[in-house]
């Protein structure tokens, strides 16, 4: 089964004291390319949740983004009291002591040290359990596009390979009568141009037996029969993606050949015609995992 890399998945959970929201997102890439964006709290389970991801995606460029609405609000700042206090007495023993007014103590009081202090609550084991459930849901949602994108992909290669199929089938029948028209067509040209009567006939078989077999494209369509067939295989395999794109390749350098031997109008609009079916099929390989 063929499998796209690229996808979308998203996953919402609430929890007693919060809701998860989980968005993730691939486009093709020859690697797996890995963004989170992971709260810092979380950093120290940022290899286990990459290496855990890299096992179900493989490969792609994946954006992943967590978003946690907490429903209990918390105090971003502890403030501390009792030293507050003793900084605000001091400032005032000091103002009367150099005879300066008391203005504005209290703001004065805020900025000294350690009296506002940011406390971090530190996550339990829980709460990462949490947020991993709902980021490898959307895990899932995402390998689940993928696969109903590949199914799409699959129907495609089937119809283009099977035109590819089709216009190997037209260019074996028009090589069939292919040879003896390319020499009848060099003899009536050479007696036009000569005259009948002085062709030395065997010296002009023999050059047109060395000319013929630059012309011959047997092997190449047995070649390109074979890679037709592989290709058909090889789309039922796992992984399949690099493969694809390597037998394309192959594909098209047996096109080319027999487009550069066709000497043959109709052959050479059937050459055109699997060309323009392989570009499309080696755009979508390179989107297939």
């Amino acid at each position: 089964m063929l499998k796209s890399m690229t996808g979308f998945g998203k996953a919402t959970k609430e929890f007693a004291n919060k809701t998860v929201n989980v968005e993730i997102r691939s486009l093709n890439s020859k690697n797996l390319d890995l963004n989170l964006k992971l709260s810092s709290v979380f950093r120290d389970k940022e290899y286990e949740l990459k290496s855990e991801i890299s096992k179900l995606l493989e490969r792609g460029k994946i954006d992943l983004s967590i978003y946690v609405e907490n429903k209990i609000q918390e105090a971003p700042v502890e403030i501390n009291t009792a030293l507050a206090k003793v900084y605000y007495s001091k400032l005032q023993d000091l103002a009367k002591a150099l005879n300066e007014p008391q203005v504005d103590l209290f703001n004065q009081v805020l900025k000294m040290p350690d009296v506002l202090k940011s406390e971090r609550k530190e996550p339990n084991e829980q709460d990462w359990l949490d947020m991993k459930e709902v980021i490898l849901s959307a895990v899932t949602e995402l390998n689940n596009f993928r696969i109903d994108e590949g199914k799409s992909i699959e129907k495609d290669f089937n119809d283009r390979i099977g035109n590819i199929s089709n216009a190997l089938e037209s260019i074996k029948k028009h090589d069939s009568s292919r040879v003896q028209t390319i020499k009848d067509r060099i003899k009536k040209g050479l007696e036009e141009s000569v005259g009948k009567d002085k062709i030395d006939n065997n010296r002009f078989e023999q050059e047109l037996i060395y000319y013929i077999e630059k012309l011959d494209i047997n092997e190449e369509k047995v070649r390109l029969q074979t890679h037709i067939d592989y290709f058909l295989k090889t789309m039922h395999e796992p992984g399949a993606g690099r493969k694809l794109n390597f037998i394309g390749q192959e594909i098209g350098r047996e096109i080319n050949t027999i487009g550069s031997k066709a000497n043959d109008a109709e052959m050479q609009k059937q050459v055109v015609h699997m060309k323009d079916e392989l570009e499309k099929i080696k755009e979508q390989t390179n989107n297939v995992l």
